[in-house]
């Protein structure tokens, strides 16, 4: 099952169930997905091989593109929540996402100094240079942690890229106290194997990590969309619930997104 992708730099905005009224950059190219990760559950689909040179909007074009965006409906008077960096993939992987993020803040300061910053990141980059620095000086880092096991990593996410979960930790223990960590929880098969994020096994060891990581705030959530695989089942919202629940018995805030 393919999945959509965003045609242009700016999108919406939109009613998101997450951010509120939020306005979604999208850094990558706009004719495929481009990501460090293949997940199982992606929206934008499958992530297709690397091309050897790849065609990013420029930091000026982004820029402009904003400025527009947010001047406009400055003029009408729109509500806006969040400017959110989303889109077709991962979109640290920009090669001057460290620049557009101050060059967000700056526009953000000027037209809706009231809105927050976000960037829904799956915390793969988090090591390479100005990433890290860029989403701290952000509101919203959102950073995902789907999985407590490396078994349940690459069942899930099926990196594209060199990195183990491990690595993903200690990328995340950079934002100890600052960073949102967003959690899909699904279950299904793929390739002829079993998988579930909901088992008692694997949701002790998520937990474990959470607490080791004391973020700021845990966003749980199931599939929403068309997956990649037709073959996965969206959480209930009461098993949702319940894992939500054992986090916050770990002192840390859980918002649940059905």
């Amino acid at each position: 099952m393919s999945g959509f992708l965003f045609e242009q730099i700016i999108f919406g905005p939109i009613k998101s169930r997450r951010l509120g009224i939020s306005l979604g950059i999208n850094l990558l190219p706009t004719h495929k997905k481009h990501c460090t990760f293949n997940c199982v559950y992606c929206e934008c689909g499958w992530t297709p091989p690397a091309d050897p040179i790849v065609t990013f909007p420029t930091r000026k074009e982004i820029k402009a593109a904003l400025k527009e965006k947010l001047s406009s409906m400055k003029e009408k008077e729109s509500l806006l929540d969040s400017i959110t960096y989303a889109g077709n993939g991962e979109p640290t992987i920009h090669p001057h996402f460290a620049g557009i993020i101050d060059d967000t803040i700056k526009l953000r300061d000027q037209y809706y100094p009231d809105a927050k910053i976000s960037v829904l990141t799956n915390a793969s980059k988090l090591s390479y240079p100005g990433v890290a620095e860029a989403l701290m000086k952000i509101e919203q880092p959102i950073l995902k942690l789907d999985a407590g096991t490396q078994e349940t990593f690459e069942a899930l996410n099926k990196p594209r890229i060199n990195i183990t979960l491990n690595d993903i930790l200690e990328n995340l223990q950079m934002f100890k106290g600052k960073a949102i960590i967003q959690t899909l929880f699904v279950k299904g098969t793929f390739d002829g194997k079993r998988i579930d994020k909901t088992t008692e096994e694997e949701v002790e060891a998520w937990l474990a990590l959470i607490e080791k990581l004391q973020p700021s705030l845990v966003m749980i959530y199931p599939i929403a969309r068309a997956t990649p695989v037709d073959t996965l089942e969206k959480i209930n919202q009461e098993d949702l619930s319940s894992i939500a629940d054992r986090v916050e018995k770990l002192g840390i805030s859980t918002e649940v997104f059905y």
